[in-house]
């Protein structure tokens, strides 16, 4: 069964180029060109990938996004005519996990997509990890603490997966994100930082206080040495 690829966007000669190319590529591609459609089509469809624009009538994107979130860790990639760092973050921070500026080129939005799935997908190979608390399952791609499934986006499972089996390393920000979003992504040190406050409100029990994901002032990140 080919993977279905919802794509939300308004302006129907965009989406019908996207849909185009991506059904070229192998993909079932369904649209979806406001807001309150779109997350019909998300509960119906269940896509593995959603291309969403961050400018739509009624609903926009940002909303759709946090609605989804609520339950999904579907990986999304956003489209929008906007290219500010902060606007960049904001997509980030409430759970996108890719970002595309208008104007772009069909064969870059396949490559994001077809990485997105890959990400998704692949599991890595080694057992899953207890910390405390914290279950960590690479083969699930599923995370929980005491016991309650935790929500994670790709990203968020990306990051805490490398940080977790590595723990006690400290990683700068560079570092991190190399290994989360590749060499040909353009994000900055606040994206990075973002990330990681969004996994601390959903691990810690205290965001502010951090168990797990500490703070190495002047170098990164890494996750606590704790014992199993």
């Amino acid at each position: 069964m080919k993977p279905i690829i919802l794509i939300v966007e308004d302006d129907r000669r965009i989406a019908a180029l996207v849909a185009k190319n991506l059904e070229a590529a192998g993909y079932d591609c369904r649209l979806a060109h406001d807001g309150d459609t779109a997350l019909a089509e998300i509960d119906r469809v269940k896509p593995a990938v959603i291309v969403l624009d961050l400018v739509l009538p009624g609903l926009g994107g940002l909303e759709i996004t946090r609605r989804v979130r609520r339950d999904s860790d579907v990986p999304i990639l956003m489209l929008t005519a906007r290219s500010s760092e902060g606007d960049k973050v904001l997509g980030f921070e409430i759970g996108a996990d890719d970002y595309l500026t208008k104007p772009f080129s069909t064969s870059e939005l396949v490559a994001r997509v077809k990485a997105l799935l890959r990400r998704s997908s692949n599991a890595p190979r080694e057992h899953e990890l207890v910390i405390g608390a914290l279950r960590i399952d690479p083969g699930r791609r599923d995370a929980a603490r005491d016991g309650v499934r935790i929500v994670l986006t790709t990203l968020e499972f990306d990051l805490l997966w490398f940080l977790a089996s590595r723990r006690g390393r400290v990683f700068s920000r560079d570092a991190l994100m190399e290994q989360v979003w590749g060499g040909d992504r353009i994000v900055g040190d606040r994206s990075i930082d973002s990330l990681v406050s969004r996994l601390r409100r959903k691990l810690e029990a205290d965001p502010e206080d951090p168990q797990y994901l500490q703070t190495v002032w002047g170098a990164g990140y890494r996750f606590a040495d704790l014992d199993p």
